[in-house]
């Protein structure tokens, strides 16, 4: 009987992402936190602010801030790209681990099926002996 040896397909995967693979989920997880989320309305309400205020009587933008719904707008289609590419790449990370987990289901059932064969092999060698031992009249 044959025995795979044992690997961390995640740990494999992971090694093997581009600079590129490695951009998106970075980016992806940063966009998706609190962290970013608290900075982001942060730098919204210093720029609102800054421009009904006017900092050193300098307004580069003012009300309705058209220049920050420009930066906004290029944001959101940076974002859009970025998470279609995370997502575009977790779904390929899916596939391959469906695969994996496959492969690893069908060499388990090889082996499995191997044990029982070798199981029901030992069982009809007891039963002769039980036999045996049951027609031998020296047997005490």
């Amino acid at each position: 009987m044959s025995s795979r040896p044992l690997t961390n397909w995640h740990d494999e995967t992971i090694q093997n992402l581009t600079r590129g693979e490695r951009a998106a989920d970075r980016l992806r997880n940063g966009m998706g936190s609190w962290r970013f989320i608290g900075i982001f309305v942060g730098v919204m309400v210093a720029w609102a602010a800054a421009n009904v205020v006017g900092v050193a009587g300098l307004r580069w933008d003012p009300y309705p801030f058209i220049l920050l719904n420009l930066f906004l707008s290029m944001l959101a289609g940076l974002q859009g790209a970025i998470l279609l590419i995370a997502a575009r790449r977790q779904d390929a990370i899916s596939a391959a681990l469906a695969q994996h987990d496959y492969d690893t289901n069908r060499a388990a059932k090889h082996e499995i099926e191997e044990l029982l064969k070798i199981n029901r092999t030992q069982l009809e060698l007891l039963r002769e002996l039980h036999l045996a031992l049951r027609e031998d009249p020296s047997t005490p």
